[in-house]
């Protein structure tokens, strides 16, 4: 059994869940609509850029799931799916993800954005595997607004892989003969470890990057 590894934001989805989330929050009251969003914007602006400080990013992302119940962030994520992401499901995603399935690979979503948004969307998706930040739980499960270990980010994508992988046979031999599908110049660290890497509508650094390395280059918009 292949692994085939599909990044989520702007890959299987034509857009960024975890910039949405956030700009979501503030429509609907739970953040303070002006600061949040010009942070938010921010962030997201580092992040295309490659320079973004994932722990930073993270305090921030994580600080209104600790100000608000978990079962009211729970009712807007549901809204949030339904009005947002489906939505924003790229049409060649479904069938990609429909070939890795017949060929009896093993699907994952690798995805920087936390585990929590991304549940219900690699659930949305058919997705059984799912490698995401992760917020820390508390008492209840209630969020403390802190990281749980290494952020699914950059190099951290292949430390994150790697701890799950530690049940498979072979973990080294499961990188490398892996398939992963990205948009990212910040996954490039990811997609130079695997057998077959491809950009998916890739932004400007990794269309060149993938062009210098003879990388396949598909669009799933």
């Amino acid at each position: 059994m292949a692994l085939a590894l599909f990044d989520l934001d702007n890959t299987l989805l034509a857009g960024d869940s975890d910039h949405a989330w956030n700009e979501f929050l503030a429509e609907v009251g739970a953040v303070h609509p002006t600061c949040h969003a010009e942070t938010n914007d921010r962030f997201y602006q580092e992040y295309v850029a490659g320079t973004l400080d994932i722990h930073e990013f993270c305090r921030f992302a994580f600080s209104p799931l600790a100000e608000h119940p978990r079962a009211q962030l729970e009712a807007w994520r549901e809204r949030f799916i339904d009005t947002l992401i489906r939505p924003m499901i790229a049409p060649g995603a479904p069938p990609l993800l429909a070939r890795h399935r017949e060929a009896g690979d093993e699907l994952v979503i690798i995805t920087a954005t936390n585990q929590f948004v991304t549940q219900p969307i690699a659930d949305l998706l058919g997705v059984d595997h799912l490698i995401a930040t992760l917020a820390e739980e508390g008492e209840g499960r209630e969020f403390t607004g802190d990281l749980t270990g290494v952020p699914c980010f950059q190099e951290g994508k292949i430390e994150r892989l790697r701890q799950y992988l530690a049940d498979h046979p072979d973990p080294e031999d499961s990188i490398a003969q892996a398939s992963f599908y990205s948009d990212s110049r910040n996954d490039i660290p990811l997609l130079e470890r695997v057998g077959h890497p491809v950009a998916v509508d890739p932004d400007p650094a990794l269309a060149a990057h993938a062009h210098n390395q003879g990388w396949p280059v598909i669009s799933l918009r």
